[in-house]
This record gives C-alpha cells, sequence and structure tokens, in this order.
C-alpha cells in the first residue's frame, strides 16, 4: 500500500471569481460572446443551438478521460475519435483554437479492486493503463489534449472545492466521515440533462437526506488507498473530480463539455450540479455534446468492459489501420449509435480505397501515364467548388461528416467519369490542372478531418522508402521485358517503347514465356499489397490494403 498522504490545503489554484447565482430553474440561456455562425446538438436543449463561444477565436473544451483500470476498446475509441474530428473541423476549417483539457481518472472502486485482484498498487495499475491509453490514441491518430490531468495529482483542490459547496449551502457531512451533495438545494434546476430528477443514485443509504444525493467524498475502507481531509481519511467522489479540475482551469465558465451519451446521467448532471453550486451561477458549461454509443451488430447494448463484449484497440490495430476507423467513424454522425460489424468496416475500407484508387488515376493522368478522352474541364471547375461549398456546409451544420463524405465522394464520381481511359491519343489538349486542384483539396479536407491519405504515419518501418524505389524498379524492369515479349517479330524494341499503343500482331512464340511471367508477377504481388496497372506501353503501381485484408479472412 502507498504511505498515507497528507492533504496540503491550497484554494489559490481555484478560480476565485464566482457568478451571482439566481433559481430561474433549468432553462438554457444562449450565451454573450462571439457567433461562429456553426450549429450544434446541445444535450442541455435537446436541439441544435448556434455556437456562441466566450471569446473570439477560442473554445474552452473539457472532456471526461478513461478510468485507466484496463485496456481501451473500440467503444473508448469510437468517441474519442468522433470528438477529435469535432475539435479538427472547428480548428482547420473554421479557425478556432481549441483549449482542450482531458482528466485521467486515476483513482477509482474498479482501479483498487483490480489492484487487489492483480496484487499490484493501485496507483501502479493506473499509471501502466495510462500510458497504454496514450499510446492508443496515437496509433488512432487522435490529437492530445492541451493537457491530461490526473485526479491524484489535484486531491488538494478537491477538498478546497467540496469546502466551498458546503459553504454555500449545498452539500453536507455526515458521521460516518462521508460528504454528499444536497440535490434539494438546488430544486428544479437538478435534472438539465436527462430530466431523472426522481431517480436514485444509490437508494438505501440512511446517510442521504435525498435518495438523489451523490456522493462528492467517501470515506476510507480497509486496504483502500486514502487522503487526509475536513471530514477524516477518504477519497474523492467520481463525479467531483471533473467539476473542480475543469474549474480550476476554465473558471465559472464553460464553451464546451463532452463525452458518451452513457456519462450523461448521472456524471455530467451531476457535474453541473456541483458547478453551479459552487460558482453561485445558473449556466456552467453552455453546450454538452455526447457521442453515440458502439455497438457489436447484433446487440442492443453498448461495448463495454463491464459486459465483457469488447475489443480492444491494439488487437483491432493488428487487421486494420487507423484510416480505417476514421472512415467508419465518419459515415455515421458524431451522436448517432453505431454498428461495428464486418460490412460497416468493407464499407469504411471501400470508401478508403475508392480515395485511394482516384487520386492514383489522376496523377497519372497528371504525369501523362494515363490517356483519355476529352476532358470536361469547366464541369469539373463547377463541380469542385460545389464540393467546397457542401463539405463545408455540412460541416457547419453540428458537423455533420456523412453529409461532407457525401459531397467528396460525388466529387471523385464526377472525377471518375472524365477519366476514361482510351488506348490512342486523340490530339486533343489536356486538362491536368484540375485534377491538381481536385487532388489537393481532396487530400487537405481528408487530411483536415485526420485521414492522413499519403500513409506518412500508416507504417512505422523506416525502410518504407527504401521498399518504395525496390517496387518502383521492378515494375520498371518487368515494364520493359513486357513490352520486349509485345514486340512482334523483327521490330525493335525501341520502336515498340516510343509507340503509343502495343501492337495488335501476336508476339513472337519465343517470347510467350516472358508475357505469362510478367502477368504472373502482376497477380503474386496483389497479395502482397502492390497492385500493378498496365497501360500500354507503360506501367502504374500502388500500394493497396489488399494485403490486410487477407490477414482478416484467415484470422
Amino acid at each position: 500500500m502507498r504511505p498515507f498522504l497528507t492533504l496540503v490545503r491550497n484554494t489559490a489554484s481555484l478560480v476565485s471569481t464566482r457568478a451571482v447565482c439566481s433559481d430561474s430553474g433549468s432553462k438554457w440561456t444562449k450565451p454573450a460572446g462571439f457567433d461562429t455562425g456553426l450549429k450544434t446538438y446541445n444535450s442541455l436543449t435537446k436541439h441544435k443551438e448556434p455556437l456562441v463561444l466566450a471569446k473570439e477565436g477560442v473554445a474552452t473544451w473539457y472532456s471526461c478521460g478513461p478510468t485507466v483500470y484496463d485496456h481501451a476498446h473500440l467503444g473508448h475509441a469510437c468517441s474519442y475519435v468522433r470528438f477529435d474530428v469535432v475539435q479538427r473541423i472547428l480548428t482547420r476549417l473554421f479557425g478556432i483554437n481549441v483549449t482542450h483539457v482531458m482528466v485521467i481518472t486515476d483513482i477509482d472502486d474498479k482501479i483498487i479492486q483490480r489492484g487487489l485482484e492483480e496484487n499490484i498498487s493501485p496507483f501502479v495499475l493506473a499509471r501502466m493503463y495510462e500510458e497504454e491509453f496514450k499510446s492508443d490514441m496515437m496509433a488512432l491518430k487522435v490529437l492530445p489534449p492541451a493537457v491530461y490531468m490526473r485526479v491524484t495529482e489535484n486531491i488538494p483542490q478537491i477538498v478546497a472545492f467540496i469546502e466551498g459547496i458546503i459553504s454555500n449551502g449545498h452539500a453536507y457531512a455526515t458521521g460516518q466521515g462521508d460528504v454528499y451533495f444536497d440535490t434539494r438545494s438546488i430544486g428544479s434546476r437538478y435534472g438539465k440533462l436527462v430530466n431523472f430528477g426522481d431517480a436514485a443514485e444509490a437508494p438505501g443509504v440512511k446517510e442521504k437526506r435525498d435518495p438523489r444525493d451523490f456522493a462528492l467524498w467517501k470515506a476510507s475502507k480497509p486496504q483502500e488507498p486514502y487522503w487526509m481531509s475536513p471530514w477524516g481519511r477518504g477519497r474523492p467522489g467520481w463525479h467531483i473530480e471533473c467539476s473542480t479540475i475543469a474549474s480550476s482551469v476554465f473558471g465559472s465558465q464553460l464553451d464546451i463539455h463532452s463525452g458518451g451519451i452513457d456519462l450523461a446521467f448521472p456524471h455530467h448532471e451531476n457535474e453541473i450540479a456541483q458547478c453551479e453550486a459552487y460558482h453561485k451561477c445558473d449556466q456552467w458549461g453552455n453546450y454538452f455534446l455526447h457521442s453515440g454509443h458502439l455497438h457489436l451488430k447484433g446487440s442492443s447494448e453498448k461495448m463495454s468492459k463491464s459486459l465483457k463484449n469488447y475489443i480492444t484497440i491494439k488487437d483491432y490495430l493488428q487487421s486494420h489501420s487507423a484510416n480505417e476507423f476514421r472512415l467508419f467513424c465518419l459515415l455515421t454522425k458524431y451522436r448517432s449509435a453505431i454498428d461495428y460489424s464486418d460490412a460497416s468496416m468493407n464499407e469504411a475500407r471501400s470508401t478508403l480505397s475508392a480515395i485511394s484508387a482516384f487520386i492514383h488515376n489522376a496523377q497519372a493522368y497528371m504525369q501523362g501515364q494515363l490517356l483519355c478522352q476529352t476532358i470536361q474541364e469547366s464541369f469539373l471547375w463547377e463541380r469542385l467548388s460545389a464540393a467546397q461549398a457542401s463539405v463545408r456546409s455540412a460541416l457547419a451544420d453540428d458537423f455533420d461528416t456523412p453529409k461532407a463524405m457525401d459531397a467528396i465522394m460525388s466529387l471523385i464520381y464526377h472525377g471518375n467519369c472524365q477519366l476514361q481511359p482510351i488506348t490512342k491519343s486523340d490530339g486533343t489538349s489536356r486538362s491536368p490542372a484540375v485534377f491538381g486542384a481536385m487532388l489537393t483539396y481532396i487530400r487537405d479536407i481528408m487530411d483536415a478531418l485526420g485521414v492522413d491519405l499519403l500513409d506518412r504515419k500508416e507504417s512505422h518501418d523506416d525502410l518504407s522508402g527504401v521498399l518504395h524505389n525496390v517496387v518502383e524498379q521492378l515494375v520498371r524492369f518487368r515494364s520493359e521485358v513486357r513490352n520486349f515479349a509485345l514486340s512482334v517479330e523483327g521490330q525493335a524494341t525501341q520502336d515498340l517503347q516510343n509507340s503509343i499503343q502495343p501492337p495488335r500482331k501476336k508476339p513472337h512464340p519465343d517470347r510467350v514465356p516472358l508475357l505469362k511471367a510478367c502477368d504472373a508477377l502482376r497477380k503474386d504481388l496483389v497479395p502482397l499489397g502492390v497492385q500493378i496497372k498496365d497501360r500500354g506501353t507503360t506501367s502504374t503501381w500502388e500500394i493497396t490494403q489488399q494485403q490486410k485484408e487477407i490477414k482478416d479472412k484467415e484470422s
């Protein structure tokens, strides 16, 4: 057991400015400040509301981080990736600097219990899983918050916060050393999020004045870590940690609070009650954003550790990429429930492959390796402009990523319609610039959403650049052999290489085995993740996801 910790009271770190409180009920008030022009669904009103920030160009954002006692799973990943997308949209597309703070719950009943089961200090256990969580988020390309804050490093601030709530008449201590929030003291203001005012968090506790009251401080039990406090040995309740830490950074007003929909009650509801009681204000958090549950297909239950129906992030990334999971999230609205299945992952993979294939073909056209019919250039410029407007409009309307993806895929569809290959040039002028603009936009917008189409982070192999050059040389050598095999008897290879298309006459019989070998090599490389496309006398190649698809089938 870790040595007992003696509390050093320090109220200086808590923001001292407190708003004047009144009993105006649970009605939401539109904030005063900078109107971003965006709309977002607010769980406080159950409607889309204009997003108004206290300061122009800055959004203060608090999110509930993990309780670190086990491996993170796809249910966690879904919520964190979705809100990472929202934050990227605010920053990259609308120029809003998001100041994001996340708490790490490193002391909790589950952490203590797991530590006892594994005969390890709960503090060591928490650090182990905290580092694993951060590693998982990095692998999923989730941007880290401005700062992670641990509960155990904020105990003095938590105790001071509880004392403030008590002095304001909204909490009480029991003879057993527990402290409870007095829900009756705030009347109808309790139940802002889900209107569960009559629900009991823990019925049957005699010390409670009301069954809805919840613990701010828990008296210690045998074999549990504890800290000294004015009420004796104990540790913080679950909800008080977030109220304290958010207030210690952002004070009495918060722009955005996010988390999974399962946290709305009781956690976020109780956070609101605590903060408004402490700060003496009517509206502490202006916008509460909640992400939908992730379900395993065929199950109505959310993916969770307690139900033991989860897939860990590490296991998922053994057979899928971070890009694929992000596409999976982008294809549904962030606040909608989402089913995880082979079909839904295949849809995400197919979408990613379609984008990559278009980029590859457009580049081949720009490089002169793909001969096409006359391009309707003005039409493509119009489609590009329309796509840009549609994407921006969709993302400004509650971060509607499915609608934005539809606009992007529509642009790709129109681009593909123009990239119809022909075998012989008709002498018409080419239009590479419009495809360059389309590629640049698609790459930029997908990068803004967190999808790296250049695959710069998909491979951790330092030899990836060497591999690229090896494949390039292999394909070039194969093209020379293929062109030689396709040449008719008596025709110089040099003449063939300068021609626009292979001759239609049959190749020399002695060279047929070479042609078959070239075809066999092309087919054999597909399961290894290299796809070669023969385009007349030239060949192009790309790295595909085919190798991972085969691994999935084998597993």
